[in-house]
């Protein structure tokens, strides 16, 4: 059956949690940021000083990590037992060992069973690197968001300079980093990033944010004419 949901995959620094958000706001759907999950589960591993080459430490990290995903005054925050993470997962210690968290079947599967649990009942647009092929196998819209790697690590580096993210790192830094998350990502065992077959492609190296939402927003409403 297929779920009212959209489904934004694509390598890191393609934009997929801003355009996600501001297409989910337009729509009046929820956002579910799954990388912030992932984020979460990492910062988890690392304060509990677990070496994350440890799968089963980090998975067991990860399975005692209460993660909730809550809107306040419009914007979506990331709670870890009871404390607000949405700043600390975004670190670069954090950055640099997310890729290794997301590639054990325990840490996936944990947050798998949340993140299908708030599409439930319809309604949500949610990013990362599986959904369409795995976490939301039957949403109504999937859509497989990319763009130039040189471009993506340009954008990431903007956006950390202005909120003070990752001060120690060069442009090339973020690049080399976007680049190595790239094929970390594509290359691992479990549910590797890849474009689902019924997904559209949308490079966004040439488009602006509201350029990349109308398309999105547009392909939902063609998608969903006959449907909903």
């Amino acid at each position: 059956m297929l779920q009212k949901a959209i489904a934004i995959d694509g390598p890191s620094g393609a934009g997929k949690s801003t355009i996600a958000r501001l297409v989910a706001d337009e729509l009046n759907f929820r956002y579910i940021d799954t990388g912030a999950m992932y984020r979460a589960c990492t910062l988890k591993a690392l304060r509990a000083n677990v070496d994350v080459e440890d799968e089963a430490a980090v998975t067991a990290a990860a399975e005692s990590a209460d993660i909730r995903l809550i809107a306040e005054n419009g914007l979506p925050l990331i709670f870890m037992d009871g404390e607000n993470i949405s700043e600390a997962i975004r670190g670069t210690e954090v950055t640099a060992n997310v890729s290794a968290v997301c590639r054990y079947r325990g840490v996936r599967e944990a947050m798998v069973l949340l993140q299908r649990g708030y599409a439930e009942d319809g309604g949500v647009v949610m990013d990362g690197r599986d959904i369409g092929t795995y976490v939301l196998p039957e949403a109504l819209l999937k859509v497989f968001l990319t763009a130039d790697a040189r471009e993506r690590g340009h954008r990431r580096f903007l956006e950390w300079r202005e909120k003070g993210i990752g001060l120690d790192m060069t442009e090339e830094d973020v690049i080399a980093d976007v680049i190595r998350r790239d094929e970390l990502d594509s290359t691992r065992e479990l549910n590797p990033l890849r474009r689902a077959d019924d997904a559209v492609l949308l490079d966004s190296t040439s488009m602006t944010i509201p350029e990349v939402c109308r398309a999105i927003i547009a392909l939902w409403k063609e998608k969903t004419a006959d449907v909903l």
